[in-house]
């Protein structure tokens, strides 16, 4: 076997079919798409759902509830656990710090979850906090610049008595 003797396996490239030639073809007169009827026609194409020109059953009953899908907000996770064994006294955790360690992708917003042990007295720049891990934060001696937590106010408790509310 030589570099320049290339080609496709058995079956890779298959003839594109040509229909409506003729009937010697074999796919002659009706083209493959039987007789009559709205799907034989040109453009006769339905949509998922479609009965025939019947009401819908979709459309039939009627819409309840509230999806909150498209306003729901997304974020990457990272356990304090996790945190705990990359991190080391003093160091500034921050979306750009986390995706240097190997903890998150840069895309989404981050919040930072209890999961796991936590002594480190660590500086936070994060978008979000759950309550459990603010806990064991504040209780390692550590400090929470311009957070979200769980319930959605931002707060800052390496300051105290602020309050950003007018």
């Amino acid at each position: 076997m030589h570099d320049f003797d290339l080609h496709a396996p058995e079956g890779a490239n298959k003839r594109k079919r040509i229909v409506g030639r003729g009937q010697g073809s074999g796919r002659g007169t009706t083209a493959g798409k039987g007789n009559k009827g709205q799907k034989a026609r040109s453009g006769g194409k339905t949509y998922v759902g479609f009965e025939g020109g019947q009401m819908p059953l979709y459309r039939r009953l009627a819409q309840r509830g509230f999806s909150n899908y498209p306003f729901r907000k997304d974020f990457q996770v990272v356990n304090l656990g996790e945190i705990e064994k990359r991190y080391a006294d003093g160091e500034t955790v921050s979306p750009a710090s986390l995706v240097k360690k190997g903890l998150i992708k840069d895309s989404l917003p981050v919040k930072i979850l209890g999961d796991g042990d936590f002594s480190r007295k660590l500086i936070f720049k994060i978008d979000s906090v759950s309550a459990g891990a603010r806990e064991k934060i504040e209780k390692a001696g550590g400090t929470l610049r311009g957070v979200v937590s769980g319930g959605g106010a931002k707060t800052d408790t390496a300051v105290s008595g602020t309050d950003t509310a007018t």
